[in-house]
């Protein structure tokens, strides 16, 4: 296995929030790494030769040796540096609440929010926009179960929920300020919007968690070829 001073590389994409969630994962455990950002329309040999299944962002290439899968890569890197501040509960059952609502994020939420970015009539957008949120519904009450009066899911830190769902704030505002969507939305998930007022604020998440206006730019570009591709088939 590779020495934990090894040498740590990132191959990801600023807006990306399955590479972000990995960066701040890394801050947390105070890990040095160099960040490789890919282009997603042109991807690099070293992507291509280090995902080779997927080839996809993020991949953690560690003492040479390529991980991929932004949540496979968290548990990695809460192992190999494994010093406190721990992402996932030492307790085995708070873990395996973490591991499904982590995956909730993933499966049930994430669809649903890029499905108003590539939504191809209104009412297609409305259907996805609904959906997202009633997945962020189910997720405000299990923030109010897991948090227990604290700042974040995973307690007085950000945990492996928080970098699941964290990820996402950017998109989120980039949603709104392109059709108006309010996925977020204080008046009906008021714990989830004071919690990601603190997320961004997090110092692990400061410099990672991009400005909304960068997501913006990319979901105009992912909406052109969509539109480009579904005309051309």
């Amino acid at each position: 296995m590779a020495g934990k001073d090894d040498d740590v590389k990132v191959l990801g994409v600023v807006v990306s929030p399955f590479a972000i969630r990995v960066r701040i994962a890394l801050n947390i455990k105070g890990v040095s790494y160099e960040y490789v950002e890919e282009d997603i329309f042109n991807k690099s040999e070293l992507l291509l030769t280090s995902n080779p299944v997927h080839k996809k962002v993020p991949v953690l290439i560690h003492g040479g040796k390529p991980i991929s899968e932004s949540l496979v890569i968290v548990q990695y890197v809460d192992e190999v540096w494994a010093a406190a501040p721990s992402v996932l509960p030492a307790d085995p059952y708070d873990r395996a609440v973490a591991r499904f609502w982590a995956a909730y994020v993933d499966n049930n939420m994430f669809p649903g929010m890029a499905g108003v970015l590539f939504a191809a009539t209104e009412e297609e957008r409305a259907a996805k926009a609904e959906e997202t949120l009633a997945a962020l519904a189910q997720l405000e009450k299990a923030f109010a179960e897991c948090a227990g009066g604290k700042a974040f899911f995973g307690g007085d830190t950000i945990g492996y929920v928080d970098l699941a769902l964290g990820s996402n704030l950017h998109w989120f505002e980039a949603l709104r300020r392109l059709f108006g969507v309010a996925l977020l939305d204080a008046g009906k998930t008021p714990l989830l919007a004071a919690w990601a007022e603190r997320f961004v604020e997090a110092e692990a998440a400061k410099g990672v968690v991009p400005d909304a206006a960068v997501a913006v730019e990319l979901g105009k570009k992912l909406q052109a070829r969509a539109a480009a591709a579904s005309t051309a088939a």
